[in-house]
């Protein structure tokens, strides 16, 4: 029997007749007889609710609105065209209902938190992978390597011991940063003082302190703007000496020990690659991390010169790209090309470039990295606030929003979960936005170019036909895959499935954690093709990811054929 769905929720729309192109179309497609009926009465009931109380509490009361299901058969109707009119109708208010129903999809943007402080224990690691973690980031700035370690070991122990989820490593290297000295205590800068930066080691008064960068005073020329912290202080350059820089203070601030300093619209001219970064990316080696996050990127060169490195290590880790510096944005494509992905480090980003071009650059690099098929996080800031409040402002909410829509795999949180108060909190707010945003989004556009990326490769093709069986049908996508090349071909033509990518490479498993709409799963094949789809679809099912009668896609495509041969790729539909 066929389902007119009449809901107080839809009828929030003919509030406003601004509503542009569904109010139209409604009214198109609103015919004569019973639906008429039904509708007009919706219609009255909604036009009484907004008078007792308002469009703004019609609004709530229409949120909380549980659907109303009117039975109309073809007998209802009056011939097939009416009848076809009233489906009509119920898919179009099913899509406005959208606006307000809650989601029932596993969240597909990921969430990459720094563990620090406030969560490098065993408890808080378990409970941020539990509240929605998939990568965990290491920031070689703040720690040791006795620290770190810590938290490699508890994090590989939570994925020996979790069945149904896998949380990524992700070694994330200090790079050239220039900062300030020590201080024995912080220091309040006033608009207008005088203040000193010099290159002078253990410097640390009320009017000095030192840097810990030998060609300060050559990058620097007066008239400079010095950010202090991303901006949180600034000052500018009055004047320099062989070893000094005498400045005046623009915004003044409390000035703390070990802050990062920038000038703005220049990057030091340092080795993207430290001595410093090289001990620690030897230290990732060494514990088989996922992923290298490399810091304050320039040019193409530095990826290829640590590519060849983990070549030679024969070490299996990514390595994303921190797009954050002044001279970084000219190469882009290069730099892009070169890695594996990208990360949107808007902090020192913004401090280095005008601050209204960094939503601009945020747009650009995602569109980018879709059209390379690379993997892009969108960081700093997301939900700055909650390191000491328990609610974000609306503008994070928003922003969180802004970059789920415009397409990141993955959205980080910084000091929010490393040294804030409200570790868990931060993670939940981000979860919930992620997913409710998600809901709203009917279908991703795909970046026009993403077959020259892959090189035309038939899994290409497969994997975009896939997508389209996929969201017709409503179904999600299980492939199998030795290298993630299929899964991570699949995230980027964004189904509205999710992925469930089954691999024997425990590797290969964690570093599928921080692409879209992925759900990695590492389950051993078996020679024969049939029991290993049998088997995946009932480990599916007894972990409640799929329900019994449920279809699903099923893909064998890809570099490396499993249970095919090389010039046969398959698409099944299979009911679980």
């Amino acid at each position: 029997m066929a389902q007119v769905v009449a809901t107080r929720a839809i009828q929030s729309s003919i509030l406003c007749p601004s509503s542009g192109s569904v109010h139209e179309r409604f009214e198109k497609l609103k015919p004569s007889g019973f639906a008429a009926k039904v509708l007009a009465r919706e219609e009255r009931r909604s036009r009484r609710l907004a008078w007792r109380g308002g469009p703004i509490a019609a609004a709530k009361r229409s949120v909380g609105a549980e659907t109303e299901v009117v039975p109309v058969t073809p007998e209802d109707a009056k011939g097939e065209e009416q009848y076809h009119l009233l489906r009509g109708i119920q898919q179009l208010g099913e899509t406005s209902v959208g606006m307000w129903s809650k989601p029932t999809v596993r969240r597909k943007t990921k969430i990459v938190c720094t563990i620090g402080p406030s969560t490098n224990t065993r408890e808080m690691i378990w409970k941020l992978a539990e509240a929605g973690m998939n990568v965990a980031r290491l920031n070689m700035s703040h720690g040791d390597h006795a620290s770190h370690q810590k938290v490699i070991d508890l994090v590989k122990e939570y994925n020996a011991q979790s069945k149904d989820n896998v949380i990524a490593i992700m070694l994330d290297t200090k790079g050239p940063e220039v900062r300030s000295g020590d201080l024995p205590q912080p220091i309040m800068l006033k608009s207008g003082q005088e203040f000193t930066f010099t290159i002078q080691r253990g410097v640390g008064t009320a009017d000095c302190v030192s840097v810990n960068y030998d060609d300060f005073v050559n990058d620097v020329e007066m008239g400079d703007m010095l950010l202090v912290d991303g901006g949180m202080m600034s000052l500018m350059v009055k004047s320099k000496t062989g070893d000094s820089v005498k400045c005046e203070v623009v915004d003044g601030g409390e000035l703390k020990s070990r802050r990062h300093l920038n000038v703005r619209g220049k990057s030091a001219t340092l080795p993207s690659i430290t001595e410093k970064d090289w001990d620690d990316i030897k230290f990732g080696v060494d514990n088989k991390v996922d992923f290298y996050a490399v810091s304050f990127v320039k040019d193409a060169k530095v990826v290829h010169e640590l590519k060849n490195y983990l070549k030679s290590c024969n070490a299996d880790i990514h390595v994303i790209v921190k797009i954050e510096s002044a001279d970084s944005i000219p190469n882009l494509h290069s730099i892009i090309t070169a890695s594996d992905g990208a990360m949107v480090a808007r902090g020192d980003l913004g401090a280095e470039l005008p601050i209204e071009e960094v939503p601009l650059l945020q747009e650009e690099i995602i569109r980018i990295c879709r059209s390379m098929g690379k993997a892009v996080i969108v960081a700093t800031n997301m939900l700055e606030s909650m390191i000491v409040h328990p609610t974000p402002t609306r503008a994070e909410v928003s922003d969180i929003a802004i970059a789920v829509r415009e397409g990141a795999d993955a959205v980080m949180l910084s000091g929010e979960t490393a040294h804030g108060k409200f570790p868990l909190k931060a993670v939940k707010v981000m979860h919930t936005v992620s997913l409710r945003t998600e809901a709203t989004l009917v279908g991703s556009p795909m970046p026009p170019n993403l077959g020259q990326a892959f090189k035309n490769h038939m899994s290409e093709m497969f994997a975009f036909h896939a997508t389209m069986m996929s969201n017709t049908l409503s179904t999600s996508i299980v492939v199998f895959t030795r290298t993630g090349f299929m899964a991570i071909l699949l995230s980027h033509y964004r189904p509205s499935g999710t992925i469930f990518a089954f691999t024997n490479e425990e590797r290969v498993q964690q570093r599928l954690a921080v692409y879209q709409g992925v759900c990695p799963i590492y389950m051993q094949f078996s020679d024969d093709a049939e029991e290993t789809f049998a088997n995946a679809l009932t480990l599916l099912q007894k972990q409640g990811m799929v329900k019994e009668g449920e279809e699903v896609a099923l893909v064998q495509s890809g570099r490396q054929p499993i249970w095919r041969f090389q010039s046969t790729h398959n698409i099944q539909v299979r009911k679980v």
